[in-house]
């Protein structure tokens, strides 16, 4: 490992011992970065094109504080730590409930030669957990028996499946852990115990809200359960399986301070964790961010075979990899194996690939995901002319239910999102299997998905997930009766608020704070995503000075520039002036609202554009409004 940015890392964890002091804590309870409250009292700023606009926190603050503190202070971040996250300040692994009972078990099995079965799910949280325990494991023991499992998504469905319990078992399993899965499966984990089998349990989703109704198995690994007082719940799979990793990294060493490979592998295994977190949109914040940070450096560079030859293949050229790039490259390509394929061929480029299979498995990654994008599209037109045709689009209805026998069980989840986009709704859609409804769903802001399905869980065959996304299947002679009670449900739960698309505004900006100066602090609020947005700032009073300018091959977006100044803008001397350049993504169809001469307040995030070697600041649109003085 050569690169400066590897050595710089490594030093880090020779330093601190991957952030556990000799003691099993992270040594300073102040350590972990406090995470932001989020939005909290917000303040109304009416209406834009687009969305409702609301202030964060409530208070526009003193125009004389620097844009980037007033943009924090909103945030109720108030520690500069945030903005420098450390591997140290990472809690310690043994903090989780059952998480040394489970490491003990595996380095026992791993170190006797029991076959051990790393039971995966199907996304890139799964896959990227199951080769953060494989890679693991063989690093701590290179002739062990370890394999993998991942169920195909439209033939066996989500989680641990007891006929394949039972085939692993068969076939020489002594014990089998889950990642990514498995908090619910309470009949798997009796069929396992029934077959003598020590099933592990590594999961993140909902819990039962009681210890009894946990699954009987061996262990049950989750930051979550109802007896934990682990410090931060949000933790991804990949983030689960990464503290599995480490402290059976340091169990097998038997200290804190690991000597170089494994802490080595440690580094190395941040890139999947980082991975894992951004496609599963945890909230990056507290170990999220840590792990996610430290991770994202290690992407390109990274020692896998089969990682670096995905990076390749989404034509990453870039010096670095952003959780854009995860979001809308790297995660889709794996996604798709699993939607429209079968997501081993995913773990295996992550875990076992030659150079030559990974660059052929990276390559029909890309072919899976054109197939993919095809598939979705033709299911968005059937399902949002149905929703329509149906009256769900209607105020009174507060959940939206679709099925249809021809579609893709694997893509409907993917659809979901585009219409709770257009309608601002909770919105399940299923497929047809094996006698069956499947599907997926998802939410709005403020919305439990998985409490609304819950409500109509004894029409369901099974569910599970999250709040904003779940999975579930129901039988076709009670599809009516779930119909029935879960849009009963989202009347109570969906409130009028939900369905309006909301835009949050950090701080009230002058223009000319638009600089790139305060777009380069506002980086190191990175990485951005869920419970960490980049930051949006509220530019009033703008003239647009010029007509729009059309971008794309296409001119489906625009470049628009807009002039401040005369005092008309707060922190703006009498006199001065100025302009702000704006790129508007996807707005070339609503050119008709923007007229030369005219006053516009504009919602904008900040970026650094980069090009041949020079920078500038990238103002990007997200939402406008003609001013009442125009």
């Amino acid at each position: 490992m050569s690169s400066l940015l590897h050595q710089n890392l490594v030093g880090r964890v020779l330093e601190v011992g991957v952030g556990v002091s000799a003691s099993g804590s992270n040594g300073d309870q102040h350590s972990t970065p406090r995470a932001p409250a989020g939005p909290g009292i917000s303040t109304d700023l009416g209406r834009g094109v687009l969305c409702r606009w609301r202030l964060r926190g409530g208070v526009i603050g003193p125009a004389s504080a620097p844009l980037v503190e007033r943009a924090l202070a909103s945030r109720n971040i108030t520690d500069p730590s945030f903005l420098d996250p450390k591997l140290s300040e990472m809690h310690s692994p043994s903090l989780i409930p059952d998480m040394d009972k489970a490491a003990e078990r595996i380095l026992r099995a791993l170190k006797q030669g029991e076959p051990v079965v790393i039971y995966g799910d199907y996304d890139v949280d799964g896959v990227t957990s199951t080769s953060i325990l494989f890679h693991m494991m063989r690093e701590l023991e290179p002739e062990a028996d370890v394999r993998t499992y991942v169920p195909h998504r439209v033939d066996e469905g989500y989680g641990l499946a007891i006929a394949a319990i039972e085939q692993l078992a068969a076939d020489g399993a002594k014990v089998i852990v889950s990642v990514d899965c498995g908090v619910t499966a309470t009949e798997p984990a009796k069929c396992a115990k029934r077959l003598g089998v020590d099933l592990i349990i590594t999961d993140h989703h909902n819990p039962p809200e009681k210890m009894e109704d946990l699954p009987d198995a061996y262990a049950v690994v989750h930051p979550r359960r109802p007896d934990s007082q682990y410090p931060f719940g949000e933790l991804s799979g990949a983030g689960v399986a990464y503290k599995l990793a480490w402290r059976m990294a340091t169990m097998h060493f038997g200290s804190p301070k690991l000597p170089q490979p494994l802490r080595e592998m440690l580094i190395e295994l941040l890139a999947f964790a980082a991975l894992g977190a951004v496609a599963d949109i945890v909230p990056l914040l507290g170990e999220n961010r840590v792990l996610t940070k430290f991770g994202m450096m290690r992407i390109k560079e990274s020692r896998f075979i089969g990682l670096r030859a995905l990076v390749r293949a989404a034509r990453l050229d870039s010096d670095s990899v952003s959780t854009y790039d995860v979001g809308f490259k790297l995660g889709p390509r794996l996604n798709a194996c699993g939607r429209m394929a079968h997501a081993e061929r995913a773990v295996h480029l992550f875990t076992r690939a030659t150079v030559a299979e990974a660059d052929v498995i990276a390559k029909s990654l890309e072919t899976l995901n054109e197939e993919r994008r095809a598939t979705e599209k033709e299911i968005f037109k059937q399902a949002a002319a149905m929703v329509v045709e149906k009256g769900m689009d209607k105020p009174d209805c507060r959940g939206i239910v679709l099925a249809n026998a021809d579609w893709h069980v694997g893509v409907v989840g993917i659809v979901c999102s585009r219409l709770v986009e257009r309608f601002c709704k909770p919105t399940i859609l299923m497929g047809q299997k094996d006698g069956h409804w499947h599907g997926s769903g998802r939410s709005v802001d403020g919305v439990s998905l998985h409490a609304a399905i819950a409500r109509a869980g004894a029409f369901t065959v099974k569910f599970g997930g999250h709040d904003m996304a779940a999975g579930l299947a129901v039988s076709q002679e009670q599809y009516d009766d779930f119909v029935r009670a879960f849009t009963q449900a989202c009347r109570e739960l969906v409130a009028d608020e939900n369905m309006v698309p909301k835009l949050t505004v950090d701080a009230i900006a002058a223009g000319h704070e638009i600089s790139l100066a305060v777009a380069k602090t506002l980086r190191t609020m990175e990485p951005c995503g869920a419970g960490n947005p980049h930051v949006k700032l509220l530019v009033r009073d703008l003239e647009l000075y010029s007509n729009p300018k059309p971008l794309g091959k296409t001119g489906e977006h625009m470049r628009l520039t807009f002039r401040f100044g005369g005092g008309l803008n707060a922190g703006v001397q009498s006199g001065a002036c100025g302009f702000v350049i704006v790129t508007a993504w996807s707005w070339a169809r609503r050119a008709e609202l923007l007229r030369v001469g005219s006053r516009y307040d504009i919602v904008v995030k900040l970026g650094v554009n980069e090009w041949n070697g020079n920078e500038s600041v990238e103002a990007t649109l997200e939402d406008l409004r003609e001013t009442a003085a125009s």
